[in-house]
């Protein structure tokens, strides 16, 4: 027998959870920075949210979901974003990180473009729902059981309170940014599914 080059290294199952689980601790962790660097400044980073649709405001796409109003709106994010994030980390860095930036940049500009008018949007909840989004659908997209596992057991555990982040009669959040979130995150499942592969063996 001979390996193929489709037979590449993979990392063991606790390296794995090792560098997922230090990701996004630091990721929490600057997220917690920066809302005391908020608060040093006055307030001063709260202009860098997404102002829907003015121009000036369009470079918030990519800060806003690193900056809060608060200590109590970086806590609400901080638990889901760091359990959802490990989970969908394990699945790869690379991967994850892509998964990431194209829930950010379609939250963005969804936010930017059908929010209400002067509203100001920041945090990380429209990842937060994207992420939700893509592991529940990722088991099913990709046919793997532990995936579909996982998706159903996070749908249960969130799934009521996603509900409620998406309905436009919660004036208090950005159902908007919920919404589409949770859409790029869907969208996302599907676009970086694995390539299926096929065993090839020589003698």
């Amino acid at each position: 027998m001979a390996m193929t080059e489709l037979e590449t290294p993979q990392w063991r199952t606790s390296d794995r959870a090792k560098a997922a689980i230090q990701l996004m601790a630091g990721w929490v962790a600057l997220l917690w920075i920066l809302e005391a660097v908020d608060l040093a400044t006055g307030h001063a980073l709260d202009a860098y949210g997404i102002v829907a649709r003015d121009t000036d405001s369009f470079g918030g796409i990519l800060a806003a979901p690193f900056l809060h109003f608060g200590f109590g709106h970086v806590a609400s994010n901080s638990v889901p974003l760091l359990i959802l994030g490990f989970v969908a980390a394990l699945g790869g860095i690379r991967r994850f990180l892509a998964v990431c930036a194209l829930i950010i940049l379609a939250d963005g500009v969804g936010v930017w473009l059908i929010s209400p008018s002067n509203s100001v949007t920041a945090g990380a909840s429209g990842l937060v729902f994207g992420l939700f989004g893509y592991l529940v659908v990722r088991g099913f997209v990709e046919r793997k059981p532990l995936g579909i596992a996982v998706g159903l057991t996070i749908a249960a555990l969130w799934g009521g309170s996603v509900l409620v982040g998406i309905s436009p009669a919660n004036t208090t959040v950005s159902w908007q940014g919920h919404l589409v979130g949770l859409v790029a995150g869907v969208g996302a499942a599907f676009l970086f599914r694995p390539a299926r592969r096929r065993a090839a063996l020589t003698t």
